[in-house]
C-alpha cells in the first residue's frame, strides 16, 4: 500500500488515567513539527504512532533514504522513542512471507556486505492465526530459501527484519533513535536563564524533555559584549527551541547594571550580587509571561558561584521555584549532551558574554549572608531590577 514512518513511544506509556492527555499533545507537537513534510496522517495503535502520506506522490516517503529529513523531525519531538521506515500492506501470511522476501531483497541491493540476519515479529492482531514465534520461524525460513548466502543468528546479527501484524501488516529494518522524554506542553512553562556558554542550552534542553515548554532571558552589556556574542545566544535559542517548539527570548539592557556593581560592589562579590540581580530580573519577565520557575544551567561547585553557600544566597532573593537540571553533572557529560543536540560549536565560539567580561578574578566562593548585605549597601536593587525591565527586547524565535 506504500510507505510510512513508525514512530515508538517510550515513558508516555505508562502513564495511567492521564494516558490520553499526554498522547493528544504528543500528537499534536507531531503534527505542528512535520507541519513542512506535506499533507499527513498521523495516528495511534497501542505504543505506535504512524505516520504516512495523504497523498501518493509525497516525495518524503519515497524511500528510506528521502525520508531522512523528516524521520530526524520526528525524532527531535519528545515524547518518541525510536524511529523507522516501514512498507505497509494488507494481506494473510502468503502476502506476508512474499513482501518479506521482497523487502530483504531490496535490503541487500544497498547492503551487500549482510550475511546474518534474524526476523523478529509482532503480533497486535491477536485474531491472527499464527502467533509471533510462528511468523517469525516461517518468515526466516523463506529467507534463508531465497537467499541461501544468509544464515540465521540470534545474538547481533547484520540486520533484523521486523514484521508487525495489526490492523495493516508492516515490514521494516532498522531504526533511529530519538531524545525520548515527554511530550512538551504537558508541563508548566520555565523561564530559562540563558548564556552562550555550553550549560544553559543543556538545561533548557533538558527542562524541555520533561514536557516543558521555554521562555529564555539573554543578560547582553553592549559595548561591553559585542553583537557576535548577541547572535550566538540567538542562535543558542534558535538550536532549543528545535526541540522545544517556537519560544521567546527576552533581551536584557545589562550594562549600566554592571556598571554600577563594578563602581559600588566589592571585587570578590561581584558575581553574587550580578546573579542576585539577574534572578530578580527573570523572576519578574517569568511573571510576565505566565511562566512558573526559573532554570539556569548551574552545577554544584563547576565555578565560584555554584558553590552551595553561593547559591544559597541567590536562591533567597526570589519566591520562584528556581530548577537547575545540571546541578549533579560532570562538565563532560554536559558537553556529550552539548555536542547530541547540536550546540556545541556554537557554544564554543569566542564571544564573551556579560558573566564573563566582568568576572572577579578572586571571587568569594563561601559567601554568608553578612557578605551580600555589605555588598549591596551601596547599591540600589530595586532600581536595577526596574531599570532591567526598562528596556527589554523580545524576539520570537
Amino acid at each position: 500500500m506504500g510507505n510510512v514512518i513508525l514512530a515508538r513511544m517510550g515513558e508516555v506509556t505508562l502513564k495511567g488515567l492521564n494516558r490520553g492527555n499526554f498522547e493528544t499533545q504528543l500528537k499534536h507537537n507531531l503534527k505542528w513539527r512535520l507541519r513542512g513534510f506535506g499533507k499527513l496522517d498521523i495516528y495511534q495503535s497501542q505504543s505506535r504512532i504512524w505516520i504516512e502520506p495523504k497523498e501518493e506522490d509525497n516525495p518524503n516517503f519515497a524511500d528510506g533514504e528521502a525520508a531522512q529529513d523528516i524521520m530526524k523531525a520526528v525524532t527531535q519531538v519528545f515524547g518518541i522513542v525510536s524511529v523507522s521506515f516501514a512498507v505497509k500492506f494488507e494481506g494473510d501470511f502468503e502476502v506476508i512471507r512474499k513482501e518479506a522476501v521482497e523487502y530483504t531483497r531490496v535490503l541487500l541491493q544497498e547492503h551487500p556486505e549482510y550475511k546474518t540476519f534474524k526476523v523478529e515479529a509482532r503480533r497486535g492482531d491477536k485474531s491472527f492465526p499464527m502467533d509471533s514465534r510462528e511468523i517469525s520461524a516461517e518468515a526466516g525460513g523463506d529467507i534463508i530459501e531465497a537467499f541461501p548466502q544468509l544464515s540465521a543468528k540470534m545474538k547481533d546479527p547484520d540486520f533484523i527484519l521486523n514484521i508487525e501484524v495489526r490492523d495493516f501488516n508492516y515490514v521494516y529494518s532498522g531504526k533511529i533513535m530519538a531524545h525520548r522524554g515527554l511530550p512538551v506542553g504537558t508541563a508548566g512553562k520555565g523561564m530559562l536563564l540563558l548564556s552562550g556558554g555550553i550549560d544553559s542550552p543543556v538545561a533548557g534542553y533538558m527542562m524541555a524533555s520533561r514536557g516543558m515548554p521555554l521562555e529564555c532571558v539573554y543578560f547582553h552589556s553592549h559595548p561591553y559584549t559585542s553583537d557576535q556574542a548577541k547572535d550566538k545566544v540567538i542562535e543558542l535559542a534558535r538550536i532549543v527551541s528545535g526541540f522545544s517548539g517556537t519560544l521567546k527570548l527576552h533581551i536584557v539592557n545589562f550594562t549600566e547594571i554592571q556598571l554600577d556593581m563594578v563602581r559600588n560592589s566589592p571585587q570578590d562579590m561581584i558575581t553574587i550580587t550580578m546573579r542576585r540581580v539577574m534572578l530578580q530580573i527573570a523572576e519578574r519577565l517569568a511573571q510576565q509571561n505566565n511562566c512558573k520557575c526559573l532554570i539556569t544551567g548551574e552545577s554544584l561547585g563547576q565555578v565560584a558561584s555554584q558553590t552551595l553557600e553561593a547559591i544559597n544566597v541567590t536562591n533567597e532573593v526570589v519566591k520562584m521555584p528556581i530548577l537547575r537540571p545540571l546541578i549533579g553533572l560532570d562538565k563532560q557529560d554536559t558537553c556529550d549532551i552539548s555536542r547530541r543536540i547540536g550546540a556545541f560549536e556554537t557554544s564554543i565560539l569566542p564571544y564573551e558574554d556579560c558573566c564573563t567580561i566582568f568576572v572577579a578574578k578572586h571571587p568569594k566562593t563561601h559567601p554568608t549572608k553578612d557578605d551580600v548585605i555589605n555588598a549591596e549597601k551601596n547599591i540600589n536593587i530595586p532600581n536595577m531590577i526596574e531599570l532591567g525591565l526598562k528596556d527589554v527586547e523580545t524576539i520570537v524565535i
